[in-house]
C-alpha cells in the first residue's frame, strides 16, 4: 500500500497537492438553503481560476452524499483550472436531505461510502477522497452517531480521512470519543472543521493532543464575529507544539459568499487570511498548515 491523496483525477502522493484550501465547496444544495445553491459550473470554474492565481494548487471539496456534489464535473474542472481536487462521500446532519433518501440508504450507508471510496460515485467514475459527516451543538444526536459508525466502518475498510463538520466548531471531544474511543478510528484520520467558531482553547488544546487534524475554516461568514481570535488560537496551539495537526479552509457554502458574486470566496483565504496569520504567527507556519499539513491529512493508505 502507497500512502496517497485520492484525487478526482487520481490519486496523488502528498506532496503534490501544494497549497491547499483544506475545506471548501464548488458544488452544494440543500434544502436549508432554498434559492442558494451552488449548481453553476461556469462560476464554479471562475472560482478555482481566481484561487489558482492567489497562488492556490488544492480544493477539498467536503459536498457529501446527496447534497449537489456534480461529481462528473470535477474532473474537467480540475484539468482546464489545473487545481488538485479531492471529492467527498458521506452525510451531512439530517435538516439536509428530504426523508425519503434518508430511508433509501437505511441499513446501506457503510456500503455506500465504501463504493464510492473505492469504486466511484454513481456513474463518474469518480472516486471520494474523505468521508464527510456531522455533529450537533454541543451533542450527538441519533442521526449524528449512524453517520459516524459507517463512516468508521467505511474507514476501517478503506483508510479513507473522516472530515467532521462541528456546528459551530462544538462537540468535538465528543466526536473523539465516538470515532476514537468506541469505533476504533486513528486519531491522525480524523479532521476536525470549525474549531474556528468555538475558540475555546482548552478544548483545542486536548482535541490537538489526541492526535486528530484541527482545521480553521470558513473565514469572514458574515454571522460568525470569531475571525479576530483565529491567529491567537493558532499561536497558542504551535506554542504547545500542534503546529503540524492544523489546517486552513474557506468553506463557501452559498452563492453570495464566492468571490466571483461579490463575496470572499476561496481567494480569501490566499489573499487576506493567509498575511493576516503570518503577521501573528510567522510565514512558516501558515506555509505548513497550507501545504505540507494537507497533504498529509487527506492521504490514506488505500485498500
Amino acid at each position: 500500500m502507497v500512502s496517497a491523496v485520492r484525487t478526482v483525477l487520481g490519486d496523488v502522493r502528498s506532496e503534490e497537492l501544494g497549497v491547499c484550501d483544506a475545506h471548501d465547496h464548488l458544488f452544494l444544495s440543500s434544502p436549508q438553503l432554498p434559492g442558494q445553491e451552488l449548481n453553476d459550473a461556469s462560476a464554479a470554474r471562475a472560482e478555482l481560476d481566481a484561487f489558482r492565481a492567489a497562488g492556490g494548487s488544492a480544493v477539498v471539496q467536503w459536498t457529501p452524499y446527496g447534497m449537489g456534489r456534480r461529481a462528473a464535473d470535477l474532473p474537467p474542472l480540475s484539468r482546464a483550472a489545473g487545481v488538485h481536487l479531492v471529492c467527498a462521500t458521506g452525510m451531512h446532519q439530517a435538516v439536509h436531505y428530504d426523508p425519503e433518501l434518508l430511508d433509501e440508504v437505511r441499513g446501506k450507508l457503510a456500503d455506500v461510502f465504501v463504493s464510492e471510496l473505492t469504486v466511484g460515485i454513481g456513474t463518474s467514475g469518480v472516486r471520494a477522497g474523505l468521508v464527510k459527516v456531522a455533529g450537533g451543538f454541543h451533542a450527538l444526536d441519533a442521526h449524528a452517531r449512524w453517520t459516524m459508525t459507517a463512516a468508521a466502518e467505511a474507514h476501517h475498510a478503506t483508510d479513507a480521512p473522516i472530515a467532521v463538520h462541528l456546528e459551530a466548531g462544538t462537540g468535538a471531544l465528543d466526536v473523539l470519543d465516538l470515532l476514537c474511543g468506541e469505533l476504533g478510528v486513528p486519531p491522525h484520520r480524523v479532521i476536525l472543521g470549525h474549531l474556528n467558531r468555538s475558540p475555546d482553547l482548552v478544548v483545542h488544546r486536548e482535541a490537538a493532543a489526541s492526535g486528530c487534524w484541527l482545521a480553521f475554516d470558513g473565514p469572514s461568514r458574515a454571522h460568525h464575529a470569531t475571525d479576530w481570535r483565529m491567529p491567537d488560537a493558532v499561536l497558542a496551539l504551535a506554542e504547545d507544539g500542534f503546529g503540524h495537526r492544523l489546517l486552513l479552509g474557506g468553506d463557501t457554502v452559498v452563492t453570495g459568499a464566492r468571490s466571483v458574486d461579490g463575496g470572499p470566496g476561496m481567494p480569501y483565504l490566499l489573499r487576506r487570511v493567509r498575511p493576516r496569520l503570518a503577521s501573528a504567527v510567522g510565514e512558516e507556519l501558515v506555509e505548513r498548515m497550507l501545504v505540507d499539513n494537507p497533504g498529509l491529512a487527506f492521504a490514506a493508505d488505500w485498500r
